[in-house]
């Protein structure tokens, strides 16, 4: 019972970046952008939200957890959104290739995470020495009362803001799109722009606006790993699978923000399920951390096959919009 109770507790920790970046992906893509610079964008939310921390907490003699809170949430969200407002004015208002620049994007956050990772290492005192456990701790705190309650407790209510604050903007986003009519106007860009154009809708505000708030959504995936799961330290190339899982799941979830919270925890079940798997040698352990893109290839191939519209990609999705072709 202890075994899988931690199983469960650790499944949910690895699930909610790829929530996250997942969430974040789906209004992106309902808007027609593929962004694949995702993962670059985790890493870019994950180091600012460090950084603003760690910087307050050096500047003052108390630091006080909720500050360092609110500054390194606002961090993330800016720098994330300046991301998503890059990949649009590169591939909206350019019309730059959208494969190249989300990669681009991605090899670019990655690298802007592990140079400012490091130099803060220094400015610490060392590689490992970076910790903002005041800020951390604000992140970490549990539900008081319930998390005390045996078993229902530790599975439901020790967890962090961030874990309760994922599963909230993923049906937050699910009703938008939805159930109301700017969700509305934003899923007939995605499908067919120049009729949503033709009908009066402003296509490039739509696809601005998606993408930005969908990047700010995604780099709370890299905040809530530095925070929340690592603790309040950073580690180089630390992310791992975790952006690409988060695309991933945005296939296996049909681009349908409620099916991604249960495909986050099944992401997250088989991201860890060779640690507990006895008996594997290093070979089949790599081939247990393959189950995410199989499942995710699986499910592609069926619901190509039957062809059902509502499970379907965005029909614009990765292709630029000229508005004089229209």
């Amino acid at each position: 019972m202890t075994i899988l109770l931690t199983f469960i507790q650790k499944a949910i920790g690895q699930s909610i970046s790829i929530l996250f970046g997942a969430t974040g992906e789906i209004i992106t893509e309902k808007s027609g952008n593929l962004n694949l610079g995702i993962p670059g964008i985790m890493y870019m939310g994950g180091i600012a939200g460090l950084m603003a921390a760690f910087f307050y907490e050096r500047a003052v003699e108390t630091p006080i957890g909720f500050i360092g809170l609110l500054l390194s949430f606002a961090a993330t969200l800016i720098v994330s959104a300046l991301g998503g407002l890059l990949f649009c004015f590169l591939t909206v208002t350019l019309h730059a290739n959208q494969n190249v620049v989300g990669l681009s994007l991605t090899t670019f956050g990655i690298g802007f995470g592990n140079f400012f990772g490091g130099s803060i290492s220094k400015l610490a005192g060392g590689v490992g020495q970076i910790s903002v456990a005041t800020t951390a701790s604000a992140y970490r705190a549990n539900i008081p009362v319930l998390s005390k309650i045996p078993v229902i407790g530790e599975l439901f209510f020790s967890y962090g803001f961030l874990t309760y604050l994922s599963i909230i903007v993923a049906l937050i986003i699910g009703r938008f799109l939805m159930h109301t009519r700017k969700g509305l106007n934003l899923r007939s860009v995605g499908e067919d722009p120049a009729t949503a154009d033709a009908a009066g809708i402003n296509v490039t505000r739509y696809k601005y606006i998606a993408t930005t708030v969908g990047a700010a959504i995604a780099g709370l995936g890299g905040l809530y790993f530095v925070m929340e799961y690592l603790g309040g330290t950073w580690t180089n190339n630390g992310f791992g699978d975790r952006g690409w899982l988060a695309i991933a799941l945005v296939i296996l979830a049909l681009w349908k923000p409620l099916n991604a919270i249960w495909g986050s925890l099944l992401f997250g079940s088989l991201f860890i399920l060779y640690i507990y798997t006895p008996g594997l040698t290093r070979a089949t352990q790599e081939l247990f951390k393959m189950l995410p893109y199989v499942i995710t290839i699986v499910v592609l191939v069926i619901t190509s096959k039957r062809e059902k519209l509502e499970n379907q990609p965005p029909s614009s999705l990765g292709e630029s919009y000229y508005r004089e072709d229209r």
